[in-house]
């Protein structure tokens, strides 16, 4: 069983302790956090060991989860790295791709593994859409959350639209032809809402929105390819596929029967969902990371992963940074 320590303990820190102590494939040898207050509420509300530096953590673990403000990640991976530890890091991956880059030259050189915090793709709905995923040619992704003055340190591509820019990335196997995108800044320094538009050179687009300023809460995508269309919804854990195919007979009653003109067969429309299995995508996505230790294979999300997917969302940012320099 891999010893696993976890830099910083904040809302989401919290959480990845909470789900390493109820694992029962990893060991929790502790934490570190710099502020005093929250280390010591987690010291005791988690019963588990405090280290005075990172350097103490590093040395005694086996995997080190980093799950700090952003602007700390290189700086902690790359002492983890040196010190020949795996590395778990929290998306995204660095504040930048110099530092991004260097991390992977740095993962390569020390031979361990390290996986980026990517966590929808253990999100159960999207799990269960996977199987029927089939060169998808129009995608439109939809995350809008209320605002939530943690995380406007950042622009809203990086909290919130990073997550479905990986996930496409991930089922769209083409390079990009063109890129669009628009975003506004309006209760913060940076932008809060924004809108991309990807195409590829297979032919697929993808039109992504983000908002950190909604009336409600949403985290859906649909993917629509030949005969099929899924739609998923990240928050409430659901999957809907509806697909066609021939029809020849006569329908029953509830059969939904689609016309398409004189001379073409008809086409029967059927609408699946799939099982959700009930699992905690953090603690699947740590498992994950430690099973392809042990087994010495590649990490779902890789380092590079998270590096393609950072460069996409700052290409975005420039496209929206140069819209607003060109409207003034």
């Amino acid at each position: 069983m891999k010893k696993i320590g976890v830099l910083g303990a904040g809302h989401l820190g919290k959480i990845h302790i909470k789900c390493i102590k109820e694992s029962e494939k990893l060991q929790l040898v502790g934490f570190y956090d710099p502020d005093e207050r929250i280390a010591s509420e987690v010291e005791s509300a988690f019963d588990i060991r405090r280290f005075r530096t990172p350097a103490d953590l590093i040395e005694v673990a086996d995997i080190v989860d980093i799950v700090t403000p952003t602007v700390s990640h290189f700086e902690l991976a790359s002492l983890a790295l040196k010190s020949f530890k795996h590395v778990f890091i929290e998306k995204p991956l660095t504040t930048s791709l110099p530092e991004a880059k260097k991390l992977m030259d740095l993962a390569k050189e020390a031979g361990v593994k390290a996986q980026v915090g990517h966590v929808e793709r253990f999100n159960p709905a999207f799990i269960a859409a996977q199987p029927f995923l089939n060169n998808p040619m129009f995608i439109e992704a939809h995350r809008l959350s209320n605002f939530n003055p943690r995380g406007t340190d950042v622009p809203v591509i990086l909290d919130l639209m990073i997550h479905d820019i990986d996930i496409i990335l991930s089922v769209v196997n083409s390079t990009i032809k063109k890129l669009s995108a628009s975003g506004v800044a309006v209760v913060s320094d940076t932008p809060d809402i924004a809108n991309a538009r990807i195409e590829f050179n297979n032919g697929c687009v993808a039109n992504l929105t983000a908002s950190r300023i909604s009336m409600k809460n949403m985290r859906k995508s649909r993917f629509f390819q030949k005969e099929s269309y899924l739609a998923v919804d990240f928050l409430n854990k659901e999957t809907q596929v509806i697909r066609m195919k021939d029809f020849e007979g006569d329908p029953k009653p509830l059969d939904m029967i689609l016309d398409m003109g004189e001379g073409k067969p008809k086409k029967h429309i059927l609408v699946d969902k799939p099982e959700i299995q009930p699992i905690n995508a953090i603690k699947t996505e740590l498992e994950t990371f430690q099973n392809s230790i042990e087994t010495n294979s590649e990490p779902l999300v890789t380092i590079l992963d998270g590096y393609k997917s950072l460069e996409l969302a700052y290409k975005i940012m420039d496209k929206i940074d140069y819209n607003i320099q060109t409207s003034l």
